[in-house]
């Protein structure tokens, strides 16, 4: 079997593919020269993670493809049920990524609260000229304890920042469209374990009690939040999107930004990927990232472990 990881995968990845029989090409090649590339190598597995599309022309035209995975959770880059109906095996990795997702949320969080990302961008500018002045600009932060932070979807990356949230001390709500209740497990380095129960929320419920709003759901139709949304939260909220583009509207978020209601915004995906709009770019209450929420060593060897062994898996057996 011959694969090919187009967006990359690990080493220990790789090395674990070819200790098991099969080449591995980790080729990057352009989206319009995939088809050519996959039936001249005969590729029967194609790997991915957010850059690659693959969509029904691909399938159609690659009678060697077999597999398809997706190193990472969202599968929206991917033609699943097609690919299925087709008669190729579809996988994801969703549990490998869950934590390096939490954890930028919270460095949002986090810079956001004490203003860091600005201060980041004025400190090399005027540091030597304005220090008292930026000083006092930055003086009015905010600790998170006892503050309520509302997680909406509250699948494994939900859960994890649930996690994150309880040792900064924060008062956790969720709101999910398919589950209800669920109990958390934190497991510390020295073997002790805590356990305990989030309560669940109504969405219009959550945006009028959190002073923190991070959303966790799949790609959607329509926004999730936009004018409606945002004029039910609390004055002073923060918000954080490291979920997918277009959850939220970006131009209405900004609009509220200036007004006030909303204090500041964390955002590691956007609505025109690669291209996120100018507007977006350079207001000065966003926190940005560029989509890097999977991308920590440690969740990419989980990633490439995780797909080899589905892969050898579904091959074997």
């Amino acid at each position: 079997m011959i694969v090919l990881a187009n967006d990359g995968i690990s080493q220990v990845g790789v090395k674990k593919l070819e200790n098991n029989g099969f080449k591995v090409f980790t080729t990057n090649v352009a989206q319009e020269q995939l088809v050519d590339f996959i039936n001249k190598n005969s590729i029967t597995c194609l790997l991915v993670r957010s850059a690659t599309k693959v969509r029904k022309d691909i399938i159609d035209s690659c009678k060697s493809l077999k597999l398809i995975g997706r190193g990472g959770v969202g599968m929206d880059n991917i033609d699943v049920e097609y690919a299925k109906a087709k008669g190729l095996s579809v996988i994801n990795t969703p549990a490998a990524s869950s934590l390096s997702v939490a954890e930028l949320v919270f460095a949002h969080l986090m810079s956001c609260s004490r203003f860091l990302h600005d201060s980041n961008r004025n400190m090399p500018l005027e540091g030597d000229s304005n220090f008292k002045k930026l000083k006092k600009n930055y003086a009015k932060g905010s600790e998170l304890k006892n503050k309520t932070i509302g997680i909406i979807g509250f699948g494994r990356i939900g859960q994890e920042v649930a996690k994150i949230a309880y040792g900064c001390g924060m008062n956790i709500i969720f709101c999910d469209h398919f589950l209800k209740e669920a109990e958390i497990k934190i497991t510390f380095s020295d073997g002790q374990r805590i356990c305990f129960t989030p309560n669940s929320v109504s969405l219009d419920e959550l945006l009028g009690k959190s002073d923190y709003i991070t959303l966790h759901v799949p790609s959607q139709k329509d926004y999730l939040l936009d004018e409606k949304e945002f004029s039910k939260m609390k004055d002073g909220v923060g918000i954080i999107n490291a979920a997918r583009g277009g959850v939220l509207n970006e131009e209405s978020l900004i609009k509220f930004i200036d007004s006030g209601k909303i204090k500041f915004a964390g955002l590691d995906t956007f609505e025109n990927e690669p291209n996120p709009s100018i507007k977006t770019l350079m207001n000065s209450k966003l926190s940005l990232t560029p989509h890097i929420g999977a991308a920590t060593s440690e969740a990419q060897e989980r990633i490439g472990l995780e797909l080899a062994d589905q892969i050898i898996s579904i091959v074997h057996n």
